[in-house]
């Protein structure tokens, strides 16, 4: 960075900052790219165009933002409209795991456990194809080969499907200039007059920003930062109803809907609101803006039942936390060691400006294994939720071990001024880093029929090995040798499990 554009960013407010940082990038790759395609268009060899081959690929993974109405910054809906951005979706698709990436979504491919639920990134051979098509001069082809049309209701939509469900908040006001708010909002009646149990929710927020005129990053186009909240129900004249309090997952900037595991779902009790019951942070987004919380509820059918408790396992560090200015690779640890069988259904790194990547290992005996580590993104705050089969199922006195790696340098535009150490803190100008996934305490019962309903669900033999599950096929080095006596003090898991290790 010069030091005229230095002294420029000094005199900023951090929000300007950030937006001006982007803003450069974004030109700067316009600029490469927009000469790159002239001459790659003077001799295109491919046979990829784009109503045959790329816009499928761009209907089934962006224009959910990217339209009119959408959260995206431009429609990507037409030729006319995805023409001129053809660099840059390829170098946004290219980036992956990469803070900027689209789809947001940063996963590191060839680390960790790869399946996940609701997982909206490009395959390698779409974000190949998207690749070639643009370095042979992102040729049109035949208007004809364009797939039908996709129609969307106005605003945004919710990305889990119609919930069974939807409570709005009172309006919530943010001024332009205003600082970070933090506090608690009106509690949101919920019409349900009877304990019903959730198997997903979705938080969003409704605002009336004028997305046309906002050239910044979905960080940009809200004011919720995060809401920390829950469910709780309520008396005839308005008296919360003493230990009927059901946290929920924090809702985050940019986050996925909260999908929870199928026998693990979190009871909604009758007569219930939502409340902010922590807080909520509020940031301006540099305009004046008028917003709503939405919530959308998913219910299991009537008389469902959960089987499994939730488990708090506390990962991170908000106090011991030491970033030198202008460093890049700076690594957080913390440790936590599992008390009872447990399952993780979902891994969520938060981080702030600096966060760069966080990643997520089990320590059992001699075995250390990395379940995730994914790249970070502070305007895409995601909760990554495993896919049924690959969610880690860990036995007690398993270590869980966090890693936060910081980027603190000028390379990074989401960090105002890299010459200032950072710490802990709760404005986005400070440091957090927390993993806010979900976990699951098991019986011993539970634990081995777990495991041996992976073994059967995947066809395992015992030559395999499984991501995320140190005893699912464990080598006994003395092999048991069931009798009907063993058998008698047994569970028919237990036995199910020793009969596969002889």
């Amino acid at each position: 960075m010069s030091s005229a554009v230095g002294k420029i960013f000094r005199n900023k407010t951090n929000l300007e900052v950030m937006r001006c940082a982007e803003m450069n990038i974004l030109k700067q790759v316009a600029v490469l790219f927009s000469g790159f395609l002239f001459s790659s268009f003077l001799s295109a060899d491919t046979d990829l165009t784009f109503h045959k081959d790329i816009q499928p690929i761009i209907q089934e993974k962006c224009v959910n933002c990217h339209r009119v109405g959408g959260a995206g910054p431009m429609p990507l809906v037409s030729f006319e409209e995805v023409s001129p951005f053809a660099g840059l979706i390829m170098y946004k698709t290219g980036l992956k795991d990469k803070a900027g990436a689209m789809p947001p979504y940063y996963i590191e491919r060839d680390n960790g456990i790869q399946d996940y639920k609701s997982n909206p990134s490009l395959s390698e051979e779409q974000i190949a194809m998207i690749a070639e098509w643009v370095e042979n001069g992102a040729p049109r082809g035949n208007p004809q080969d364009a797939p039908e049309a996709l129609t969307f209701e106005d605003g945004p939509v919710w990305r889990g499907g119609a919930p069974d469900i939807v409570v709005r908040s009172a309006p919530i006001v943010m001024k332009a200039g205003q600082p970070d708010w933090w506090g608690v909002i009106p509690d949101i009646e919920i019409p349900v007059d009877e304990d019903r149990y959730i198997r997903s929710v979705e938080v969003r927020e409704v605002n009336d920003v004028d997305r046309s005129e906002i050239s910044t990053s979905v960080g940009g186009q809200f004011i919720v930062h995060h809401m920390q909240w829950a469910v709780q129900s309520f008396d005839g004249d308005g008296n919360p109803i003493e230990d009927s309090l059901v946290n929920m997952p924090i809702h985050e900037l940019g986050r996925m809907p909260d999908i929870f595991d199928p026998k693990a779902g979190r009871l909604l009790p009758a007569n219930a609101r939502a409340v902010s019951n922590n807080t909520i942070h509020l940031h301006s987004n540099g305009v004046d803006t008028t917003a709503f919380i939405e919530i959308g509820f998913y219910l299991h059918p009537k008389g469902y039942e959960p089987e499994y408790d939730i488990s708090r396992v506390s990962l991170g560090d908000g106090i011991n936390m030491s970033i030198p200015g202008g460093s890049k690779d700076t690594e957080l640890h913390s440790y936590a060691v599992l008390k009872k069988p447990t399952k993780i259904t979902a891994f969520e790194p938060h981080l702030h400006g600096p966060g760069a990547r966080m990643c997520l290992e089990a320590i059992w005996g001699a075995n250390i294994e990395t379940l995730s580590c994914v790249g970070y993104d502070h305007n895409w705050v995601i909760n990554y939720t495993y896919d049924d089969h690959s969610q880690p199922l860990l036995p007690a006195g398993t270590i869980l071990h966090a890693t936060a790696y910081m980027d603190n340098s000028q390379a990074n535009p989401s960090v105002p001024d890299p010459r200032n150490w950072q710490g802990a803190g709760n404005r986005s100008v400070t440091n957090m880093f927390i993993d806010l996934g979900i976990q699951l305490e098991m019986t011993d019962d539970q634990f081995f029929e777990e495991m041996a309903a992976r073994r059967e669900m995947l066809n395992l033999s015992k030559n395999d090995s499984v991501p995320g599950c140190p005893l699912c096929m464990m080598p006994i080095v003395n092999p048991l040798v069931l009798t009907e006596a063993d058998k008698e003090s047994m569970t028919p898991a237990e036995i199910k499990y020793w009969e596969v290790k002889k």
